[in-house]
């Protein structure tokens, strides 16, 4: 018999800057995410579409490449899910208000945080 395998949470990182992009992964693999990475809010919505309700967890930047912004990712992604931990960011302002439970982190963010955010994610979807 096959063994199964424990519950890995799923984090969707939507950045333009390939580092920033990298390290955010690297910090979430290590807390045991699967991690999903794309560079616009288009195709990070049809991972959105795809993954369903195992994302536990989406980062995004503000500016992305494509048409949409972060801020319109992250309304999309909490009425498709709203259960779902979002964290938007970004160096400047916001340019347009947040979805009800988003959460701003203004640039430069600290590595301590993305690790307490995925932290956060996994325990609210185990209540």
């Amino acid at each position: 018999m096959g063994q199964s395998k424990p519950f890995r949470a799923t984090a969707l990182i939507v950045e333009d800057d390939p580092m920033q992009r990298e390290m955010m992964s690297v910090l979430l693999e290590e807390s045991d995410y699967n991690v999903i990475e794309c560079e616009s809010a288009e195709a990070a919505e049809l991972v959105i579409d795809k993954v369903g309700s195992r994302l536990l967890l989406l980062m995004t930047d503000v500016n992305l490449a494509g048409r949409m912004n972060g801020v319109q990712l992250a309304h999309i992604a909490k009425e498709r899910n709203p259960r779902l931990d979002v964290v938007v960011t970004s160096g400047r302002p916001l340019p347009e208000p947040l979805p009800d439970g988003a959460k701003f982190w203004a640039k430069p963010w600290a590595a301590l945080d993305v690790l307490r955010e995925a932290e956060e994610a996994q325990l609210m979807a185990a209540r």
